[in-house]
């Protein structure tokens, strides 16, 4: 994908500094009003295009603890070649011992069962013959058995990678995705996502909702968000038709792949971006491009970026199973708040300070029994810090947020 465009330069941190704080409207959280289910956060690993994480850098990117990214879905390629199926494997049965999901996404089927066609300009098109759909359906079964056989359980099997920006890959059209889907994924032995388009556009899922067929075939509608306005992130026809199906977004890099992951402010737009995901397009998974990347959560020394920081402060906290529940999403201006409810009465509250000034934020616990809560920071200098302890009085604790940082608050 190409570079996103880059952001404006920063007010500078010492004036940042001198802003005075300023208090915010209550941000009520309410556990007992519920919305999706989350199954992780998450990134790419691609071994023949830019070598596999190293031992150490799996349990940085799927570890847990302090340091560590907390990463529970790991996205994978299915090579078009059954030779290159074990590149990644060593790195996606780490993920599964560290409590990950997997993925597999291919780009293109085998060559035999590729044609090629004129595009608008592009004279060697490829895409998928009819003849061999059935034949592709068994290839996405193999490699699901070969990995099972190797130690690791796909959650899910993508169609196609990107099969509206496939220049360098195989195309598919709409009609295409659900013809598939309606003659051929039923044989497909997981969990079956499509259709992964780089810009969420709607033109190629909608036809898959509107598919009944189709659409029983089908098991996590996935999107990609590339330059995908805020304002597209909503989904009214899948919460219409969508009962019993995920929504997931697979694949992102934000704002760009230009500038270093270590960029501040810049990377707290990473922060919003997730807030955004959850919150107004009510995706259940978040998987990021390459874990190992200089403009990714991980740099290429095996360290936390910026950037990573802001996605741990939900992948650690936010773990598979937990669901999303009613929260103040905006308090006040540059502030971004979401809330999840974990096992037992454990809650997480995620805020994003986004603004020049402190905020001096109320929190009001709902159907809550929390008397305290731990807390963590990344600002400039610090990430995903261990803060001291809160107390809850009569369901409400009162805490400031610095400029320009990002807060996760778990009850107890």
């Amino acid at each position: 994908m190409g570079a996103l465009p880059v952001l404006a330069a920063a007010t500078p941190a010492a004036a940042a500094s001198r802003a005075a704080t300023v208090s915010a409207a209550a941000a009520v959280i309410d556990a007992s009003v519920q919305r999706q289910t989350i199954r992780g956060f998450g990134g790419m690993t691609h071994a023949a295009w830019i070598g596999d994480l190293t031992a150490a850098q799996r349990d940085t990117a799927f570890g847990t603890g302090e340091g560590r990214l907390g990463f529970s879905v790991l996205r994978i390629p299915v090579p078009e070649n059954q030779a290159d199926w074990g590149r990644d494997v060593a790195t996606a049965r780490r993920a599964i011992e560290l409590g990950a999901t997997v993925i597999a996404s291919p780009w293109n089927p085998p060559a035999r069962m590729v044609e090629t066609f004129v595009r608008g300009s592009q004279t060697n098109a490829r895409r998928l013959r009819y003849d061999m759909y059935g034949a592709y359906a068994q290839h996405l079964n193999d490699f699901t058995t070969y990995l099972r056989n190797n130690g690791v359980n796909l959650y899910g099997i993508s169609v196609q990678n990107e099969p509206d920006y496939a220049h360098d890959w195989t195309w598919w059209t709409p009609t295409e995705m659900v013809r598939f889907l309606r003659e051929n994924a039923g044989s497909i032995g997981t969990r079956v996502i499509a259709p992964e388009s780089f810009q969420y556009l709607k033109n190629m899922s909608d036809p898959i909702l509107n598919d009944p067929a189709a659409l029983a075939n089908v098991d996590i509608i996935g999107a990609h968000l590339y330059g995908t306005s805020f304002a597209n992130f909503p989904y009214p026809l899948f919460k219409q038709k969508g009962a019993g199906k995920e929504l997931w977004m697979t694949e992102v890099y934000y704002p760009n792949s230009s500038d270093s992951a270590d960029l501040w402010p810049q990377a707290l737009d990473v922060g919003e971006h997730i807030h955004r995901a959850m919150v107004e397009a009510e995706f259940q998974a978040y998987i990021w491009w390459y874990i190992r990347r200089g403009y990714g959560p991980m740099r290429e020394d095996g360290q936390i970026s910026k950037r990573g920081a802001n996605m741990a402060h939900f992948a650690r906290f936010v773990r598979p199973g937990y669901v999303r529940i009613e929260a103040t999403a905006s308090p006040a201006s540059n502030v971004y708040v979401s809330a999840y409810r974990g096992g037992g009465s454990t809650v997480v509250i995620v805020a994003i300070n986004k603004g020049t000034s402190s905020v001096s934020q109320q929190f009001t616990l709902r159907n809550s029994a929390a008397s305290r809560v731990s807390s963590w920071l990344t600002d400039a200098s610090r990430n995903v810090a261990p803060q001291s302890g809160t107390g809850v009085s009569n369901g409400s604790f009162t805490v400031t947020l610095p400029a320009r940082s990002v807060m996760t608050f778990v009850t107890a």
